[in-house]
This record gives C-alpha cells, sequence and structure tokens, in this order.
C-alpha cells in the first residue's frame, strides 16, 4: 500500500515546522497571498526555510501572482515547488515551471463534477493537481477555509496527473477522506490551526497520525 503523503499548509513560525517534521509530514506550505492571515514577507519567509529540514520540501501558495513575485519568493525561500491558487491557466503553469525550473502544482477548485473537467487541462504541464473545495462567491480567500466539497466526485476519478486533496480536513475528517477518495495527499490548513493563522502542534500530530492510522 503506498504511503498518503501529508502537507501542512500555511507554516508561520518554527514551532509549527518542528512538529510537521517531528509528524514526519512531506510539505510545508509557505503562503505569499497579502490577502491571507497565513501571508509571509520574504524575511520571514527566508527565516523559517532555515528551520526546515532535509526531507521535507517547501512550496510556495501564489494567487495570480506575477513573475517577479513568485521569482523573489523562490530565491527567499528556497522554494521546492509552487502552488498556483488563482485562476492561473495551463499556459501561465507551464510558464512558471519553465522560468523557475520547480515543481508547479494548480489548484483546482471542485464544487460539482463538472469542476473537475478543469483538472485534465494540466495533464502534463502541473506536477500536481489540488482539489480544492469551491469557496463561496466573494470570499477573499480562495482556500483555507475549511470548507469541504462532496469527496464523492473523486471516487475513480483520474486527473491525468499526480494529485492531492484539501479543504475541511482535520484530524476528524481525514480518515473519511481517504477512505471515500484514495488520494495519494493531502494537504490541511484551517484544520490544524488554534485561531486563524495560528498553527496547532498538537493539532499538527494528531493529522498526521490520522493519516498514518490509515
Amino acid at each position: 500500500m503506498s504511503v498518503t503523503r501529508i502537507k501542512i499548509c500555511g507554516v508561520r513560525d518554527r514551532a509549527a515546522i518542528e512538529a510537521a517534521a517531528s509528524a514526519r509530514a512531506d510539505y510545508v506550505g509557505f503562503v505569499f497571498f497579502s490577502k491571507s492571515p497565513r501571508d509571509l514577507s520574504l524575511d520571514e519567509a527566508a527565516g523559517l526555510a532555515g528551520a526546515v529540514p532535509s526531507g521535507i520540501a517547501r512550496i510556495g501558495l501564489f494567487v495570480d501572482a506575477d513573475d517577479e513575485a513568485i521569482g523573489a519568493a523562490v530565491r527567499a525561500a528556497r522554494l521546492d515547488g509552487v502552488q498556483l491558487h488563482g485562476n492561473e491557466g495551463p499556459d501561465r503553469a507551464a510558464s512558471v515551471k519553465a522560468r523557475f525550473g520547480v515543481e508547479v502544482w494548480k489548484a483546482v477548485p471542485v464544487a460539482t463534477h463538472a469542476d473537475l473537467a478543469a483538472a485534465r487541462r494540466y495533464a502534463g504541464i502541473a506536477d500536481r493537481i489540488l482539489f480544492d473545495a469551491k469557496t463561496p462567491p466573494g470570499a477573499a480567500l480562495p482556500g483555507g477555509m475549511g470548507v469541504r466539497f462532496d469527496w464523492r466526485l473523486l471516487a475513480g476519478f483520474d486527473p491525468g496527473a499526480p494529485w492531492g486533496l484539501a479543504g475541511g480536513l482535520d484530524a476528524s475528517t481525514v480518515g473519511e477522506a481517504l477512505a471515500t477518495t484514495q488520494a495519494p495527499l493531502v494537504d490541511v490548513s484551517s484544520g490544524v490551526e488554534d485561531t486563524l493563522g495560528v498553527k496547532s502542534p498538537a493539532k499538527i500530530r494528531a493529522f498526521c497520525e490520522a493519516v498514518r492510522a490509515r
């Protein structure tokens, strides 16, 4: 049985990174989006990057960012990957991958089965497709709000690329999510927080334990 990979997104302090490392998470996510409570400055990201041990990859989350912003963050935080979480199309994803030479993940918002078709546009371009819940109209954030979609939509679906699941995950729900979708990767943010933007080391450990218990 393959091991489910784990990404702890939106880390903002060393305690969260240490908890993710001790719980054997595979990725930590740094958010570069000014409207997010998890947003990091380049200096903050650079400091945190140095605390990430080898074996854990650093993924930067961006929302419709330009090359200058992405490039500055890739250099400052020594990113291993870029997660595009806005309206970036396949051409933009391909451009980012070619220019910066890092993994490119593309988040696809899902509410209905029709939304899944958008994922196949990124097959052969994105290194990973991340299925996240579509946020309510007018929401300030494209993700990280604890919203979930009907995971049954993903049962048996093949996007044509490696993929992962986000949205509404925490230690109490991730078992159901994995049983329903067989997701090869799970991405959690608000589900391991005590308050908005503040990660809980205990919740990080509990989440990872729940995933590994599968």
